[in-house]
């Protein structure tokens, strides 16, 4: 580096923050000088590192332990590779002294090639913004189960009601389940609660009420119809199932 070069002290304190550890400043001198990591020239690789070390110290610019630690490394793989090497322990497999540096240098590559992948990934507040949707729930109050003995008694009263009827006018009804369970659907299809009682003609005969009875049965059987009650012994009201009013 030529020494009447100025470099802003400035300029190095961010030259040195883009670096994570002497690792990463190692990385950038191989791939900058095209040098291989398998086959690492260690006297060209030393001497770029002590220049950025040396222009760091120059400008009173703090640094880490670990940047020294690796400067001596550096030194002593230097010094052993040129140190005269028998033929026999060469033969013999004798390590590399720069094995071990090799493999720290592969295995951080690895990892931070990882952590970039990682980096392009959408993150929140850098590249879209969490939204908050405020949803108002609506919590239905659910009606407790009808009393068995309580429809019992709702029947009788229809029956004690359908007594107080005089018929004046003898006529056969072709009576069918399946159309009162259609007629009570139909009645019900707005989704709202109905009374027990409102299902049932007033001027219905006995059979017309056992059938209407029979077919309300039916429905509860099958789901189709929900019978509630608010308290015990107290009014029963019925509504079509939210499978069938959502449709």
């Amino acid at each position: 580096m030529p020494p009447d070069l100025y470099i802003p002290p400035d300029a190095l304190e961010i030259v040195l923050e883009t670096f994570q550890g002497p690792l990463d400043l190692l990385l950038y001198l191989i791939r900058k000088h095209n040098l291989d990591v398998l086959d690492i020239p260690m006297a060209q690789l030393t001497q770029q590192y002590m220049v950025y070390i040396e222009i760091m110290q120059r400008n009173r610019l703090e640094l880490a332990a670990e940047y020294l630690l690796m400067a001596a490394m550096l030194i002593e793989i230097k010094s052993r590779m040129l140190l005269p090497r028998l033929s026999k322990l060469v033969d013999a497999g004798e390590e590399d002294p720069r094995v071990e540096l090799m493999r720290r240098l592969l295995e951080y590559e690895q990892m931070k090639l990882a952590a970039q992948k990682l980096n392009e990934l959408p993150q929140a507040g850098r590249d879209f913004e969490l939204v908050q949707v405020l949803i108002e729930r609506v919590e239905e109050q659910r009606l407790p189960n009808v009393i068995v003995e309580d429809l019992r008694q709702a029947w009788l009263a229809l029956l004690a009601r359908a007594k107080l009827n005089t018929h004046h006018r003898v006529r056969r009804e072709e009576l069918s389940v399946r159309e009162q369970m259609t007629r009570i659907l139909r009645q019900l299809r707005h989704g709202e609660f109905e009374a027990f009682e409102n299902l049932f003609e007033a001027s219905d005969g006995i059979a017309s009420l056992v059938v209407t009875f029979i077919a309300t049965l039916e429905l509860a059987k099958e789901t189709l119809v929900e019978i509630s009650q608010a308290t015990s012994l107290g009014k029963i009201y019925v509504r079509a199932s939210r499978s069938l009013t959502s449709e």
